[in-house]
């Protein structure tokens, strides 16, 4: 008799064990501790890694929906606890675990967050000391970037009324604690930072949880406060509490109170200090005083002051006789150029042509104006001009005659 079979679809075998692996409670909203391995973040946002212990291996996705609430960065070697179930994959028959929460194990999760993040911006070198911008000795006009209903607020104004009552405040409300309150802090900053008026920030809550204060940790809110033209001082939380902030501000508060104190120096303490110059520089004028009359007395005390009309008196004299002196040297000298003048224009006019000319002499120049310096550059009936001390005079050469050389 032929055996019969039961021949099931792989699509309906993997669909089967899903609905098995989905009933069974075991296997639903567990724990599971190892090692991260093969971590991926793709593009999409899911992340998709190996969970292993020892020997063995799991595979997990993380969708983007769920990683979102991820404060950590996940990375490879890294100790986690997951939570989620154990699912099959249907196109790929093959059983994983599906991640709604990771944490690290042996340390929290914001701790953590915290950690990667700190040490994330000190290697761009947003907490190096030469970034730090000086705070004004004496400000004008501070803006408070607080909660209006905290206790942080009340504890400031209350300092500022007592040390600096003509400080001019401004009070920038905005949450400090929340979903909220990162995008309303980046919000308060810049807007402070858009007036000009302004010449000191503080950014300030009181103490609260890891969790009350981890807008304060926050990489948006560090890199606004980094690119802050305005000196800011984060007062965030207890003494013993630091944040991302405190880190990034060009100087850390313990405390709000403890902020308001650094900001502005005290009334009284600036009117000692005023009272103090004061009788410095009313003791140094007068000292400069009687040095200066000192000079004076020695001044006055020489002989040119106590007869001063003295040596003016020689002084004239001595420029009349330079006067005089000037003026006759100034007349040889005019009458030594006049001879010698009068003997160069005499040498000259003896070499004049004109002067050669007027005693019967005339030079001759062919129709091009070319002077003619011997008979042999005539022709006959070339047109001829004569130039005579007083005149020229044209004519036409009738006839040529050379000079017969005579030998002796």
């Amino acid at each position: 008799m032929q055996k019969k079979y039961l021949i099931i679809r792989v699509s309906d075998l993997n669909r089967y064990l899903k609905s098995l692996l989905a009933g069974d409670p075991n296997l639903q909203d567990i724990w599971v501790g190892g090692e991260l391995s093969n971590f991926k973040h793709h593009r999409s946002g899911h992340m998709y890694f190996t969970v292993k212990d020892g020997p063995s291996s799991l595979r997990c996705v993380f969708f983007s929906r769920d990683n979102a609430r991820c404060l950590f960065k996940p990375a490879d070697g890294m100790e986690v606890l997951l939570n989620g179930n154990i699912s099959v994959y249907e196109p790929d028959g093959v059983y994983q675990l599906y991640v709604r929460e990771m944490e690290p194990a042996g340390v929290g999760s914001l701790y953590l967050a915290f950690e990667q993040l700190k040490n994330k911006l000190e290697a761009e070198g947003l907490f190096r000391p030469e970034k730090k911008k000086a705070l004004p000795r004496l400000p004008r006009k501070i803006a408070l970037i607080t909660s209006p209903t905290g206790a942080a607020l009340q504890d400031m104004l209350t300092v500022f009324r007592k040390k600096f009552p003509a400080l001019e405040l401004l009070v920038v409300e905005s949450l400090v604690q929340g979903a909220g309150a990162v995008k309303d802090l980046v919000r308060a900053l810049n807007l402070v930072n858009s007036r000009e008026d302004l010449d000191l920030i503080i950014l300030a809550r009181g103490g609260g949880s890891l969790e009350d204060l981890w807008p304060f940790n926050d990489e948006v809110l560090a890199r606004t406060i980094d690119r802050s033209v305005i000196p800011v001082i984060s007062a965030v939380g207890h003494e013993t509490d630091f944040t991302i902030a405190d880190f990034v501000a060009d100087l850390r508060a313990p405390t709000p109170t403890a902020a308001a104190h650094l900001a502005v120096p005290a009334l009284d303490d600036l009117l000692q200090l005023l009272a103090m110059l004061r009788q410095r520089a009313a003791i140094a004028l007068r000292s400069k005083i009687l040095r200066e009359k000192q000079k004076l007395d020695q001044v006055t005390g020489e002989r040119f002051f106590q007869a001063p009309y003295r040596k003016i008196t020689q002084q004239r004299e001595a420029v009349l006789r330079f006067d005089s002196l000037l003026k006759k040297n100034i007349v040889s000298m005019l009458r030594l150029k006049g001879l010698e003048l009068t003997s160069r224009t005499d040498k000259l006019e003896s070499f004049s042509p004109l002067k050669v000319m007027s005693r019967g002499y005339s030079y001759c120049r062919d129709q091009e104006g070319r002077i003619i310096r011997s008979v042999k550059d005539v022709a006959l009936d070339s047109r001829l001009q004569l130039n005579f001390a007083d005149g020229r005079a044209f004519c036409r050469t009738e006839a040529v005659e050379e000079d017969v050389a005579v030998e002796g």
